[in-house]
């Protein structure tokens, strides 16, 4: 049985995958959204955040022998949790994480956090388009809610969103509240629509649509502050199916081995 951290759609993929070769698990995920796929192909999971007691309860109950993180490569607590519970609990750790996408262009400039980004948007003029989430919104709306700064704030259309842009002092008509994959396409409409002039993204990924939305950026010839991902060590990483499959079949076959 294999303890799965399920955080994006090509985690949930990965799920799936495993489970089509035969591997038992357990996925978690945050929201009841991100269950549906795995809801439908009967994969087990629960709903809600973990603590690294609630993992080692989980591990330790259904006697699992892997954990397999395939969090958002921003979830940087999660994957902490993860590490700590299996090694509290004796069991390998095998994290997966999207490729990286490559971008090379004046316009960009990379910075190591969300603050960062905020403090260096800060200096802008015009109207900044931030496509990072609701997570993490506090420390723009913090840095970025004056008055020589519209700020446009792209995220998932539900209600805990809205009431935190809500709280925040975010006006309604500079919400996009919509559900990705988004297109090159769309992404410039967008950008046109809104006469943007910044953007704020992470380095999520081409899974994320972090290449459809810089693109879209870069032709417009929009600045983009991109956030790197966390700097994180992690045992037996992974960045395909493949890898974390081969590792698993050799985890598996290293333990018959010690159990003979």
């Amino acid at each position: 049985m294999i303890l799965f951290l399920a955080g994006t759609s090509d985690a949930r993929a990965l799920a799936i995958h495993l489970q089509s070769l035969g591997h038992s698990l357990i996925a978690t995920v945050v929201t009841d959204s991100a269950a549906e796929s795995l809801k439908a192909n009967d994969i087990a999971y629960q709903v809600g955040r973990l603590t690294a007691d609630d993992m080692e309860e989980l591990i330790r109950k259904h006697e699992m022998t892997c954990v397999v993180d395939a969090s958002h490569p921003y979830a940087e607590e999660a994957s902490k949790t993860a590490m700590k519970a299996a090694k509290a609990c004796g069991v390998p750790y095998i994290r997966y994480e999207r490729p990286k996408e490559k971008f090379v262009s004046p316009l960009i400039t990379e910075v190591e956090s969300y603050e960062d980004a905020a403090k260096l948007a800060q200096t802008h003029k015009g109207t900044v388009m931030l496509t990072t989430g609701s997570k993490t919104l506090e420390v723009f709306a913090d840095y970025l809610l004056r008055d020589e700064i519209r700020l446009i704030c792209r995220m998932l259309p539900n209600i805990g969103n809205m009431e935190k842009c809500d709280k925040l002092g975010i006006k309604q008509k500079d919400i996009i509240a919509i559900q990705g994959p988004f297109s090159e396409s769309l992404n410039k409409s967008l950008c046109e629509q809104y006469d943007v002039t910044l953007m704020i993204t992470k380095e999520s990924g081409k899974v994320g649509s972090v290449d459809e939305k810089i693109t879209a950026a870069l032709e417009l010839e929009i600045p983009v502050i991109l956030i790197k991902r966390p700097k994180l060590q992690y045992d037996n990483f992974c960045t395909s199916f493949e890898k974390v499959t081969r590792l698993l079949g050799g985890l598996i076959l290293e333990k018959s081995k010690h159990e003979l």
